[in-house]
């Protein structure tokens, strides 16, 4: 699952593996076995996630008797096996398939971007998915609001701020156009719904295109949510079953929400 912040009463060492990646955890021990010190490691793990790191790597320490205030470097290096362990238990085969859209269904490899919805139909712990053009033609604007009220599925959406003031994608199931953000919010609700803001007083546009299922499969697109790019356009995509991407992918845009999005509330 994504990692998380570990909570107060929770086993330090439990915690750092429910926390980094795998991933990371190697590449820290990495750094770690070949002499840098602790500040040094850390330097693989984003800014925002290195105290937490830290903080974890020296209760462990603590906890084994073997953290020397005087010698933190040599305190945490003793935690190697633990972080080695949690390298190997969140390392899994990496799957990848191509995902094609074309008209008459001549793709011949891989499944078809119409297919997606099935991910997001057996999703069991979350959705996470990136657009900029979301619209009333596309096959998840039923299936993202079911998956929203399903107990326990929690279903995050970032769009453009001005996709609704594009032309309208053609097809069989096009409906009244593009749903504004306000619009998509009400009809997803309970889901989370983000639109993009300005950065330094300059629009910002979201073109990352992306679905993440369970933290665990990620579809990276060129396909905006229409009808047309889930059957007649041409569009690739990578389907990925990679946990440790996945978790990086959905990590990274919620770094993003405070300063690149704003959140919609639903109006009803």
């Amino acid at each position: 699952m994504l990692p998380s912040s570990p909570t107060p009463a929770e086993d330090p060492a439990a915690a750092l593996g429910r926390f980094l990646t795998g991933t990371e955890a190697g590449q820290v021990a990495g750094r770690l076995a070949a002499g840098e010190t602790l500040t040094m490691a850390l330097r693989i793990i984003t800014p925002g996630r290195r105290p937490i790191t830290r903080e974890l790597l020296e209760a462990v320490g603590a906890q084994a008797s073997l953290l020397v205030a005087s010698d933190l470097a040599d305190g945490v290096r003793a935690v190697l096996p633990v972080l080695r362990a949690i390298e190997g238990a969140r390392s899994e085969p990496t799957a990848i398939s191509p995902v094609w859209t074309m008209p008459g269904h001549l793709a011949q490899s891989g499944p078809l971007t119409s297919s997606v919805v099935h991910l997001v139909e057996h999703a069991r712990q979350s959705v996470t998915c990136s657009t900029f053009n979301f619209q009333r033609s596309s096959a998840l604007w039923t299936a993202l609001p079911a998956a929203a009220r399903q107990p326990g599925i929690t279903v995050r959406v970032y769009l453009d701020a001005t996709a609704a003031s594009q032309p309208r994608t053609p097809g069989p199931a096009a409906g009244d156009g593009t749903p504004t953000p306000q619009e998509v919010a009400d009809h997803l609700r309970p889901a989370i719904v983000f639109r993009s803001r300005p950065f330094d007083g300059t629009a910002v546009r979201n073109h990352a295109k992306f679905l993440v299922i369970d933290h665990r499969f990620l579809l990276v697109t060129s396909a905006n949510f229409s009808w047309s790019a889930e059957n007649g356009n041409i569009e690739f995509g990578v389907l990925h079953d990679n946990r440790n991407l996945a978790d990086s992918v959905e990590r990274e845009i919620r770094n993003a929400e405070d300063t690149l999005f704003e959140r919609m509330l639903p109006a009803r």
